[in-house]
């Protein structure tokens, strides 16, 4: 059985070497790109069943790259990932084509089900979660995204600190205040 072919586009080295060792440990044929150009260059050599696309990339947009891999294969799964969110640019990536747009920091597990589309997600529905009565703070979004990307590095200290651009001193400090959930 052939891999699904996944292409990953991001301009920022930590975030895209975690993505391509992520997505390949959950049986993706991953290729890399770090900036529109070379993405360009290869969606024209090479065909894939999926994309992950950062929204921005340097000076550019990955909304760019939508129409030619829709054009390349109509049935592709495409799917933006943003630290940058806003409605304008979710309904600018629908109507481009994508399939899906989600908010960095997204899991392994969310990205493959956003990736595999209905395939590869369960048919139930999920239980709906609680909405906050505030949203959370910016300590609590941090260790989530923390632990995020350590679970994506298997838990290495190490490695998720050079993900994460930080000396793991200071990582270790943050892993142990743990904020409050509001």
């Amino acid at each position: 059985m052939n891999k699904p072919r996944l292409l990953i586009v991001d301009d920022e080295s930590g975030t895209r070497d975690m993505l391509e060792r992520a997505m390949s440990r959950r049986g993706f044929e991953t290729r890399v790109a770090a900036n529109v150009d070379e993405a360009q260059g290869i969606i024209a050599r090479e065909r894939f069943d999926s994309a992950l696309l950062d929204l921005k990339i340097h000076h550019d947009s990955g909304l760019e790259l939508i129409a030619p891999l829709r054009s390349s294969n109509p049935r592709a799964r495409i799917v933006l990932l943003t630290g940058y969110s806003s409605i304008p640019t979710a309904v600018a990536a629908i109507k481009l084509g994508a399939d899906d747009y989600l908010c960095k920091p997204a899991g392994g597990d969310q990205l493959v089900a956003a990736l595999l589309g209905d395939s590869g997600a369960r048919h139930e529905a999920p239980p709906l979660p609680d909405i906050a009565s505030a949203p959370p703070s910016v300590n609590r979004l941090a260790w989530e995204h923390i632990q995020r990307v350590l679970a994506e590095n298997d838990g290495n200290i190490s490695a998720t600190a050079r993900v994460l651009g930080m000396h793991r001193r200071t990582l270790q400090r943050k892993l142990q205040k743990r904020p409050k959930v509001q």
